[in-house]
């Protein structure tokens, strides 16, 4: 199968106006942003997008827009999934798939299902999606882990192309990246883990810092799918400092504060996320002072 999804993924935020409804004007100007930096898709209401507190319509109405918003025609990868499947069923009945390249699903969560459920869970996923589906494992949020021999068994379904990995566990990863279809995509959910795993097989990552620093951190995965691991890991290296930061008072708390200090998205978060404390912003302030000309520089 062609590989759409080799290189860098980014997870877009969702910008929000002070009244906390959708900033569509700011949205387009983040789409451009990371379009002109270099990434290779965009994924749409995941995580970071803040897929937890928008409506079903709202939801609608953000695909919608960036569809018509893509001015790359990046592909686009779209999160649909949940802990009630046959909502998510429901779901991928009233959904406009046109222009949507794959979809990322994450496992169940709250309910802590077995891996006989989350197998099943999966496999009716995908024998209804008329697109690909993307695993997504992320047990700090579900509470539960799609083991490597649960991933192995689902990528024998033919409409399963691959795997975001956001355990951080090394070991589980490398038992995939060994067993796995040659066709079956590995990609880290951890940025700062992706070159790690492209060295034993990933294809890439779906990215956070992607969302403020595009250019540098494409720029970083392509050196490593290239094999030039010490340039990769030079890059790797300037996003020490910011990475923690993004997620210390949660996810996109402290990418939402970066993008507003950049003059991308303004830092505004619905409940019962709240907008990054003093202290965080100042820090980041701090860092990203010291990194607009290093972005400027790996950016040439």
């Amino acid at each position: 199968m062609e590989n759409k999804f080799a290189g860098t993924g980014v997870a877009l935020v969702t910008p929000f106006k002070e009244n906390l409804e959708v900033d569509y004007t700011s949205l387009s100007q983040l789409v451009r942003h990371v379009s002109q930096g270099g990434v290779e898709y965009l994924v749409v209401l995941g995580t970071t997008g803040e897929s937890a507190t928008l409506s079903a319509e709202e939801k609608t109405e953000v695909l919608a827009f960036i569809k018509k918003n893509n001015p790359a025609r990046l592909p686009i990868m779209y999160g649909l999934g949940g802990n009630n499947t046959r909502e998510v069923l429901d779901q991928i009945k009233h959904t406009d798939w046109q222009g949507i390249e794959a979809v990322l699903s994450v496992s169940p969560y709250y309910n802590k299902p077995s891996q006989a459920g989350i197998y099943e869970h999966y496999k009716a996923i995908a024998d209804a999606c008329p697109v690909p589906v993307m695993l997504y494992n992320v047990p700090a949020r579900t509470s539960s882990n799609i083991t490597a021999a649960t991933t192995l068994k689902l990528a024998k379904h033919p409409n399963i192309i691959g795997t975001k990995e956001a355990s951080g566990d090394m070991f589980q990863c490398m038992e995939i990246a060994r067993s796995k279809p040659d066709d079956f995509l590995l990609i880290s959910g951890d940025d700062l883990l992706a070159l790690p795993l492209i060295s034993f097989g990933a294809v890439g990552v779906i990215s956070v810092l992607a969302n403020a620093f595009p250019a540098p951190f494409s720029q970083m995965i392509r050196s490593a799918l290239a094999g030039d691991f010490v340039e990769a890991r030079h890059g790797l290296f300037n996003f020490l400092q910011i990475n923690p930061l993004m997620y210390e008072e949660g996810n996109p708390v402290g990418l939402k504060q970066a993008l507003q200090q950049l003059g991308i998205c303004a830092n505004h978060v619905r409940l019962p996320l709240a907008p990054a404390s003093g202290p965080l912003s100042s820090r980041i302030q701090t860092i990203l002072n010291e990194e607009k000309a290093l972005t400027a520089a790996l950016s040439q």
